[in-house]
C-alpha cells in the first residue's frame, strides 16, 4: 500500500538548453518546446514495489486508490500476474511527471525529478481496512508494506492501524521524499520503532534525517564512498533504534545500530530510464528478508535486481532474466560472503 500515480516520464537531453527554451518561451507569453520524448506509465512507489515482487515470484495484495481511468491502466499494468491481487478503492489517483535529465558525457540518465499532483493518495487511511476479510489478510501477512507515506496526511495512523494488525509480520516502511515533513516524520520513528522491523531509505531522505538530527557533518555529498554510506546507516539506526536500509547510486548499505555492512552499487554501461528505480531496490530487499539472507546476500540481490531493471525496464523484467543477471554479477564478484543464485533458491 498505498499509492497509485500516473506517471509521465520526460526525458530532458540538455538541461541547460530545456531551461534556456522555457525562459525564451515565457518571455514572449509561451509557446511549445517540441522533439522531447515522453512516456506514460501507470506508476507509484506501491505499484512499481508490487509489479516488482510479483515479477520476483511471490504473491502480492495491493491496496491503493483509482478512478476509472486509472483502474483499467493498472488492470492492464498487471494483466497476466495471476500472483497479483488490486484492491481498489475508488478515487482520484495521483499524477507525475518525471523529468528525467541525462548526463551529457555518457548519454545516460542521470536524476529525475518528480513533480506531483497527489490526489486521493493523500487521505488514504486505516478506514479503507474494513473488512474481517482485510483484517485475516494481514495476520496471514508475511509482509506487510506501506509506502510514500511522505505524500499521505493520514499516514501515520494507516500504518500504527496495518502494523498492529499483522503482529506476525514483516514490517518494512519507505517513506518517499520526507523533505516537507521530516519532523513529523522523526516523531513517528521515535514514538513506533516498536512496530516497525525495517526503515529503508535513500539518500535525500537520508541526508533529511541527518539534517533534523542536527548531523549536517554526515550528510551524503560529492562523490561519497561506501564508507560513508556504512557510517550514515549505522548513526540513523543508533538514534532511531530501527534497522536502516540505504540505496544510493554509489552503493548501499543495511545497520542495525550495533553491525554495519555496506556494497558497492553494480556498475552499467546503459540505463534504461531512472524511475522507479527505488522501488525495485525495496522488493528485492524486501524478498532477501524472506529468504533470511544475510546482510551482504541481501544486499547484493538487490543491487542486482535493481541494476536489471535500470537496464530493461519494468515490463521487460522476468525471474528468469534476473537470476541469469544474477549469476553474471555473482562471477564478478569478489566478495565470497555471496552464495551463487541456486543456493538462494534452494
Amino acid at each position: 500500500m498505498h499509492d497509485y500515480f500516473i506517471d509521465r516520464i520526460i526525458h530532458i537531453n540538455n538541461k541547460q538548453k530545456f531551461f534556456k527554451k522555457i525562459n525564451e518561451k515565457t518571455k514572449f507569453g509561451g509557446g511549445s518546446i517540441r522533439g522531447i520524448s515522453t512516456t506514460e506509465i501507470g506508476g507509484g512507489n506501491a505499484v512499481n514495489f508490487s509489479f516488482c515482487l510479483a515479477k520476483l515470484g511471490l504473491e502480492v495484495h495491493l491496496f491503493t486508490t483509482a478512478d476509472q481511468i486509472g483502474k483499467n491502466i493498472l488492470e492492464n499494468l498487471f494483466l497476466g500476474l495471476l500472483n497479483v491481487h488490486l484492491n481498489i478503492f475508488h478515487g482520484r489517483p495521483g499524477f507525475t511527471t518525471s523529468l528525467e535529465f541525462m548526463n551529457q558525457s555518457t548519454f545516460q540518465p542521470e536524476s529525475n525529478v518528480m513533480i506531483s499532483d497527489v490526489g486521493d493518495n493523500a487521505h488514504f487511511g486505516k478506514e479503507k481496512f474494513k473488512t474481517m476479510i482485510d483484517k485475516n489478510l494481514m495476520r496471514d501477512a508475511v509482509a506487510v508494506v506501506g509506502l510514500n507515506w511522505a505524500t499521505n496526511l493520514k499516514g501515520t495512523s494507516l500504518l500504527k492501524y496495518v502494523f498492529s494488525n499483522s503482529p506476525n509480520s514483516l514490517h518494512f516502511v519507505d517513506p518517499a521524499d520526507i523533505g516537507d515533513r521530516t519532523s513529523e516524520f522523526c516523531r513517528l520513528l521515535i514514538d513506533n520503532n516498536d512496530l516497525i522491523d525495517i526503515l529503508s531509505i535513500n539518500e535525500n531522505e537520508c541526508n533529511s534525517l541527518l539534517s533534523e538530527l542536527k548531523l549536517k557533518n554526515r550528510i551524503l555529498k560529492g562523490n561519497y564512498d561506501c564508507k560513508k554510506i556504512k557510517r550514515s546507516a549505522q548513526i540513523l539506526a543508533q538514534e532511531f533504534k530501527i534497522p536502516i536500509n540505504l540505496h544510493t547510486k554509489n552503493g548501499t548499505a543495511f545497520s542495525n545500530g550495533e553491525q554495519a555492512f555496506s556494497i558497492s552499487s553494480v556498475k552499467l554501461t546503459k540505463i534504461h530510464n531512472l524511475t522507479g528505480a527505488g522501488d525495485s531496490w525495496d522488493a528485492a530487499n524486501v524478498l532477501g528478508y524472506l529468504l533470511n539472507l544475510k546482510p551482504i546476500e541481501r544486499l547484493f540481490l538487490a543491487n542486482v535486481f535493481a541494476a536489471l531493471y535500470l537496464t530493461h525496464g519494468r515490463n521487460l523484467i522476468s525471474l528468469t532474466k534476473f537470476i541469469e543477471f544474477y549469476t553474471k554479477m555473482y562471477k564478478q564478484s569478489t566478495n565470497f560472503d555471496i552464495y551463487p543464485i541456486k543456493n538462494i533458491c534452494e
